[in-house]
């Protein structure tokens, strides 16, 4: 898919989203869009096919994370992102509304690099790539305490998870939970919680807040 065919279904994407985006922001994630398919075609960094993406592909990678930004507390200064992966959510919200330090978790060091070539390639300077295991994260990491967001994609909200979201944030800090919650899902010990956002592609966002 060449740059203006991405463009176009971007924007259309967007409408049915009811969002609204303006050039400049297009054509950054058109930028990262052309890096993701390009690693992806030599590491699995997303199980959605790029070379002819689908609307729901769109959805799920571009659309829903700029719905997410929509709803985060701004400014933004530490923003942690747990098992970064592909770059989503976390770039595309970065490119639309910035942290001033965005750190990106991923343990697999290939990733990690496909992480560092969009943040030089974009020059998103404000971002650092952090190669550690999310279960290694304690009390004792430098930005315990310290951080404003911590994002969070697919993982189950495991009590090991929850410790590692709650060491990281400061009060009154949030953590949105992209596309991994359930109805089941029990408000931990010092949070509270916003209502369940259904997002695009039946993906959900539920927002923590700590006390």
């Amino acid at each position: 898919m060449n740059s203006t065919e991405f463009r176009s279904l971007l924007s259309s994407r967007a409408i049915a989203g009811g969002l609204s985006v303006d050039e400049d922001l297009v054509d950054r994630l058109g930028a990262y869009f052309a890096l993701l398919a390009h690693w992806n075609a030599r590491i699995n960094l997303t199980g959605f096919s790029l070379e002819r993406p689908t609307a729901q592909a769109v959805d799920r990678l571009f659309i829903e994370p700029l719905l997410v930004a929509r709803t985060l507390k701004h400014p933004l200064d530490i923003w942690l992102d747990l098992g970064s992966g592909g770059g989503s959510p976390a770039i595309p919200i970065q490119l639309c509304r910035p942290a001033s330090h965005l750190v990106l978790v991923e343990s697999k060091g290939k990733k990690a690099a496909f992480l560092r070539d969009v943040a030089r390639e974009l020059r998103l300077a404000e971002v650092e790539v952090e190669v550690i295991r999310i279960e290694a994260i304690t009390s004792s990491y430098r930005l315990a305490g310290k951080a404003d967001l911590v994002t969070i994609r697919a993982i189950r909200p495991s009590v090991d998870v929850i410790d590692v979201v709650r060491s990281l944030l400061r009060p009154g800090g949030q953590a949105a939970l992209v596309g991994s919650t359930n109805n089941k899902f029990v408000v931990p010990a010092g949070f509270q919680v916003a209502p369940i956002i259904e997002l695009a592609s039946a993906g959900s966002l539920l927002m923590l807040l700590k006390a």
